[in-house]
């Protein structure tokens, strides 16, 4: 177990996913029960310090020479589970390694010893059928003691991936699968109704192309929450149709005076990824929307899904169908199949 951790309270504390990570390939994960609340008057509840949540991961095969991440074992998808934490938590994982090849599992933006550091610099990583504790702590922002000025908390929409597979890199790994999405709250921030997780991955949408993309749905007024993720060696912008938000940390201005830029698109380098919150069909109404990367010879060649907003009471909206069936008709051109990916040698050495 990592040295930072430590045993913390955990009567009574239900994170609205039940165990902090639930997820499966191109759907939306629905809100439950709430970790921590807003306290009367509406300020911001206090992280409750050293609260460790405990979860186990498994890595398996998949088909066509894939790989995934689960909660448990056969339940692996691509992406992996989404795992959420509040700033002040700290999350424990024990991942299961059921392959034959080395493996390991590294975050973006939250704390870690050399130890969870999940790369083969470190010597982190699991051998073949291997188990590891890897141990991520979170923390608020803090005041330097300079005026107006504070170190950043861990807050954001971050994500996980492999850093053992294939090269000392896990180039491997990322290429067949291994990657899923990261979610740290500040307390009191507003809950979505739904969460949706879509990493883009040189010519995929977690790892389809259209047709075969996730279509996400919601009902119109619900709260919607999108984490966009980039891997692979291609630069990307994900576009939402009819829908905007403003380009911080929550994707809502806080206030009249906030100085954030309203987007409906965004760059995504390999590696980067945001977050926003969006209320479904908002000022645009129900209908089948497209998301996709801009980058014109991408979304030709299949990096296209749909969100599809339904009326109130869950019911197709008028025409929704018909775009739904023209998606599925669509002819795009060719690109090449998740399972035509390479495998990259499995080696420690550094490559020219």
């Amino acid at each position: 177990m990592d040295k930072h951790a430590q045993t913390g309270w955990l009567q009574n504390l239900v994170n609205r996913r039940s165990v902090l990570a639930t997820a499966t390939v191109g759907l939306a994960v629905p809100a439950a029960m709430t970790l921590g609340a807003a306290a009367p008057g509406g300020s911001t509840a206090q992280a409750q310090t050293g609260v460790v949540k405990k979860i186990t991961m498994y890595v398996e095969d998949l088909p066509n020479g894939l790989l995934g991440y689960g909660l448990e074992p056969g339940k692996a998808s691509i992406p992996g589970p989404l795992l959420e934490i509040y700033e002040g938590d700290t999350l424990e994982i024990t991942l299961v390694n059921k392959t034959d090849e080395r493996v390991s599992i590294h975050p973006h933006g939250v704390d870690y010893s050399v130890e969870s550091d999940g790369s083969p610099l470190n010597a982190s990583f699991n051998g073949p059928n291997e188990t590891r504790v890897y141990t991520w702590r979170s923390r608020e922002m803090a005041s330097t003691g300079h005026g107006r000025l504070y170190t950043p908390g861990s807050a954001g929409y971050w994500h996980y991936h492999d850093h053992a597979n294939g090269t000392d890199h896990g180039t491997g790994g990322l290429a067949r699968g291994l990657y899923g999405g990261l979610i740290v709250r500040r307390r009191g921030d507003v809950l979505p109704d739904r969460t949706f997780v879509a990493v883009l991955n040189d010519q995929f949408i977690n790892h389809k192309k259209a047709p075969d993309t996730p279509m996400f749905e919601a009902n119109l007024g619900q709260r919607v929450e999108w984490l966009a993720i980039a891997h692979g060696t291609s630069l990307h912008t994900f576009h939402l149709h009819a829908h905007r938000w403003a380009d911080n940390r929550t994707g809502y201005l806080e206030g009249p005076a906030d100085p954030s830029p309203i987007i409906d698109i965004k760059d995504l380098n390999p590696g980067s990824s945001f977050g926003f919150q969006v209320i479904a069909g908002q000022g645009v109404g129900p209908g089948a929307w497209m998301y996709h990367c801009h980058v014109q010879s991408h979304s030709d060649t299949g990096m296209a899904g749909i969100f599809l907003v339904r009326n109130a009471d869950g019911s197709m909206p008028p025409g929704a169908q018909e775009a739904i069936d023209r998606f599925h008709g669509h002819v795009h051109a060719s690109a090449p199949s998740a399972a035509d990916t390479p495998r990259t040698d499995e080696s420690h050495a550094h490559h020219n």
